[in-house]
């Protein structure tokens, strides 16, 4: 079962229906989503393939004692109700609009649940981050984006060949979306899997940067010891001092050993930025700096 199936079958199973403003706004987040259709001004169809869905779309309309079937098409249910028994939204060339704005903070919620429920759909959080909603009309789709803007959860919007989307990318924004509309579980799972991301994220981060450095130390490191061979084939090593020639040797004979290391390997050991200089030094000598 997909990830957005699991988020629905949850909902179906625990949203109270006992608050029947709360229904009427859940059906109103239904019947603005992209899966209705109206037929000749008269009967509004929703279809979907989801059982858990009808189930619920079934559900509210039972709750508030609007007449409907289902039916079977293909592989989706297909809910049939007439556009008469639906008095608490306004219908304008073959477009529902949402007829008003309730003030209360859980009926606003049942709006987004609704239109979720309806046409929501969201990727498995472990490959990427992305949840969309198709909403039937432009007027719809900025009353939804100010109700999310009120919980604070920053939407964007996208329109094509007469279809309008909401979606949310960011991992935060899904997480606060997955809890507004009361899918607990499914915050905790999406959560748990962000964490995962997050961690094998830093790790990788990490190997690469120690990949990065170690690969920093090796070039220097040949760098220095060409160095060093080339003042041994000329004959200018002898004239070097005695500290130079010292950690000259030692590089010779521990070239994957860092600055750090070949420090404290010296008679009188120093420290990094010490081996650095008098490396640097034969470096300089060996080009004739």
């Amino acid at each position: 079962m997909s990830f957005s199936s699991n988020i629905k079958q949850e909902l179906n199973k625990n949203s109270n229906l006992s608050n029947k403003k709360i229904v009427k706004q859940e059906l109103v987040g239904y019947l603005i989503s992209g899966n209705i259709n109206i037929v000749k001004n008269k009967e509004i169809r929703f279809s979907t393939e989801s059982d858990y869905n009808i189930n619920r779309f079934s559900r509210l309309l039972t709750n508030l004692d609007i007449d409907h079937s289902i039916d079977i098409v293909g592989k989706n249910f297909v809910i049939s109700l007439k556009i008469k028994d639906i008095d608490f939204v306004n219908l304008e060339e073959d477009n529902i609009l949402i007829n008003e704005i309730p003030d209360n903070e859980e009926e606003k919620k049942a709006i987004i649940r609704g239109i979720f429920m309806g046409s929501g759909s969201i990727n498995n959080p472990e490959k990427e981050y992305h949840l969309e909603m198709e909403i039937t009309n432009k007027e719809n789709m900025n009353i939804v984006l100010k109700l999310l803007l009120e919980f604070e959860i920053k939407a964007k919007n996208m329109e094509t060949k007469n279809k309008y989307y909401i979606y949310l990318k960011d991992g935060e924004e899904i997480s606060k979306f997955l809890a507004l509309i009361g899918a607990s579980k499914a915050v905790m799972k999406f959560e748990d899997i962000r964490i995962q991301k997050e961690m094998r994220g830093k790790v990788n981060r990490l190997v690469n940067c120690e990949t990065a450095n170690l690969n920093k130390t090796i070039n220097a490191a040949v760098e220095q010891i060409a160095a060093i061979r080339k003042l041994q084939e000329t004959g200018k090593f002898k004239k070097l001092d005695e500290n130079l020639k010292e950690i000259a040797l030692l590089r010779l004979e521990n070239p994957n050993m860092s600055l750090i290391e070949l420090g404290k390997q010296l008679k009188e050991p120093i420290g990094k930025s010490g081996v650095n200089y008098r490396l640097k030094k034969i470096m300089e000598i060996a080009n004739g700096e």
